[in-house]
């Protein structure tokens, strides 16, 4: 079952992220065209991306468009969204003690679906699709059962993360998605109609310095789905 809770800190992160909308944000506010899938999903398997798995601190981001207005406790967040399934589970990790796991944090994700399009905002006020939060257990791991992210005029594909300890964030991030990956999913399904994201990870002013260091590791293909993983550093 769904938890909603108002968020306590709702106008602050609205704040920051006014800032963000100037960003490469023109496909946000799009309304999902709802085409429908493919019966003929590409069955080449893919995988690619990098473990980020070092022992590093995972770099800050901005919080980018659209931050959550709303609390929900969920793992699957897909709602009516169609798209390829994707599973990711996410390892938050303490670099100031060997990389040891952290539980007990709160990690919640926001994308886009494969339109470009977010709820919560523009023609999607009234919608929650695409969010989740999930409380990493004695592993530090969460895991969302989700859609792989379309893309949007401006940006590579990405996935939004905000990590809260004890009420308050201890790290906003971004998970990028290998190319070879992109280009598997976005040429079948629900995606064939926008084709490739014409933004690479190379090409994005977020990921063009720390790419390494955030980008998923993915396997599987659009046919049967995919998995993700990536981990977050933080020093807690």
């Amino acid at each position: 079952m769904t938890q909603k809770i108002r968020r306590r800190e709702a106008l602050a992160v609205i704040g920051a992220a006014g800032a963000a909308l100037a960003f490469g944000c023109g496909g946000d506010t799009a309304t999902p065209t709802g085409p429908s899938p493919s019966t003929t999903p590409a069955s080449t398997p893919t995988a690619g991306g990098a473990t980020n798995s070092t022992c590093t601190v995972t770099p800050n981001e901005t919080v980018g468009p659209y931050p959550s207005v709303t609390d929900l406790f969920r793992s699957d967040i897909r709602e009516d969204r169609p798209g390829t399934p994707l599973a990711l589970t996410m390892t938050v990790v303490n670099t100031s003690n060997g990389c040891s796991p952290v539980p007990g944090v709160n990690v919640e994700i926001w994308q886009c679906d494969a339109a470009g399009s977010y709820s919560q905002y523009g023609g999607q006020t009234a919608r929650t699709y695409l969010r989740g939060i999930q409380t990493t257990n004695a592993s530090g791991q969460v895991t969302f059962t989700t859609i792989y992210p379309g893309w949007y005029q401006g940006r590579a594909t990405h996935i939004h993360v905000d990590v809260v300890r004890r009420g308050t964030s201890a790290k906003v991030t971004q998970i990028a998605f290998p190319e070879p990956a992109n280009a598997a999913v976005y040429g079948t399904g629900v995606y064939a109609p926008r084709g490739a994201n014409p933004t690479s990870n190379t090409r994005d002013d977020i990921f063009a310095d720390s790419l390494s260091s955030e980008l998923a590791s993915i396997s599987g293909d659009p046919a049967t789905g995919m998995t993700a993983t990536f981990q977050v550093g933080i020093t807690a």
